[in-house]
């Protein structure tokens, strides 16, 4: 059987095999982005018309690019709704994105570590990936520079609020300084920001978009951090030069995203009722968050460095001692704890051993202690083995 040539690029996802092996409910899962069941809110259906069984525009429900534009002005964000592309969650963005813009050998500029689905799509289309170390404000500007100097990326793909793995949150400074790096080299910006509501103090920070000047431009977001991920409703909202093209391959996709998932967002997004229950999910996760560094203090202060995250769902770890922590993966589980190894977040995971990200909005408190130190103990004695 005959292929595209793309196929033996094409890698399964990893937290999608975790996830996978961790359905057993005595298993502990610090692995995947999973929003606590819990705080999913209850949804009303019955108003819903009838004629949102029937096909829809491409572009997505009038009514929800206009909430959306008008959301994405108020954080500093110019647009009109005519920009707005109402996708079937923010990862159809990085797809259609990888489609405009990438051939084999398309250089591409990211964060290193970044987001492991980002990876995989542009891998897949063939790109050469530039990584940029990422600091405790931001990406390292030095190395951005070095970059932008010596290649010419057909994008940068960045995710400055709370960024997955790291929990980075950019700095102003930092914003500004990228913002003004893609514009003096003429760089188009993915600007991917799934987290930005779920943010644990008054920190605030506008887009890295709304401070461009020349450069073109994709944000990206999605309700499914927020809301219910199983509607698979996401959003981009691009430059005029871009979205004519990326609204044709959406068409070309999958003609248009969900109408019943479109409705039930509208019926959310500026109200009322969504302001309350963002509240009471950042005071949740807060929680849950402070439950989990409690016990990382507990358990991982000789094992491993982190920052607290101040928004987001997750904690980053780097080891100490590096190992692989992928071969940790059959221990833990044994153990009824799963956790997501940090090497294939970077493009070049061999030469970055040593790194966990652990999901603190699944695990109810009361469990996580226990979870975490099992986790722990699974890491002493692989570091044991390895020294022997």
């Amino acid at each position: 059987m005959v292929f595209s040539e793309r196929i033996d690029r094409l890698k399964s996802s990893l937290i999608r095999e975790i996830l996978a092996a961790a359905q057993r409910p005595e298993v502990m899962s610090f692995a995947g982005g999973l929003p606590a069941e819990s705080m999913l809110p209850k949804v009303d259906w019955a108003p819903m018309p009838a004629s949102l069984g029937q096909y829809g525009m491409s572009e997505g429900e009038p009514a929800l690019r206009e909430a959306i534009a008008a959301e994405a002005r108020a954080i500093g964000v110019s647009c009109s709704a005519s920009q707005v592309l109402i996708v079937s969650g923010s990862q159809q963005t990085l797809d259609l994105a990888s489609k405009l813009f990438i051939d084999r050998g398309t250089e591409v500029l990211l964060e290193a570590p970044t987001y492991l689905a980002a990876l995989q799509a542009f891998q897949l289309f063939g790109a050469d990936c530039l990584a940029v170390p990422q600091e405790s404000d931001g990406p390292s500007l030095v190395a951005l520079r070095r970059r932008l100097e010596q290649h010419k990326p057909a994008f940068a793909y960045l995710i400055p609020t709370f960024q997955n793995p790291s929990a980075v949150r950019y700095s102003e400074e930092k914003r500004d300084a990228v913002a003004a790096l893609l514009d003096e080299f003429g760089v188009t910006l993915i600007e991917d920001e799934p987290y930005r509501e779920l943010v644990f103090d008054e920190g605030r920070a506008r887009p890295i978009v709304s401070r461009l000047r020349n450069a073109s431009w994709i944000y990206t977001g999605t309700v499914s951090k927020t809301l219910l991920p199983g509607l698979r409703v996401g959003y981009l909202i691009a430059t005029p030069d871009l979205f004519p093209y990326l609204l044709r391959l959406k068409q070309s996709a999958d003609l248009h995203t969900n109408r019943v998932g479109q409705w039930q967002a509208l019926q959310w997004l500026g109200s009322e009722q969504y302001r309350l229950h963002l509240g009471e999910l950042r005071s949740f996760y807060r929680l849950r968050r402070d439950a989990m560094q409690a016990a990382l203090d507990d358990h991982f202060s000789d094992l491993a460095d982190w920052q607290v995250p101040q928004g987001g769902l997750f904690f980053w770890l780097q080891l100490k001692q590096p190992i692989d922590t992928r071969t940790l993966l059959d221990s833990a589980l044994a153990q009824d704890v799963v956790f997501m190894p940090g090497e294939p977040f970077f493009a070049d995971p061999e030469q970055n051993l040593g790194y966990l990200r652990l999901n603190f909005s699944h695990v109810a408190p009361e469990r996580l202690d226990e979870g975490i130190r099992r986790l722990a103990s699974v890491i002493r004695e692989a570091l044991v083995v390895e020294a022997a």
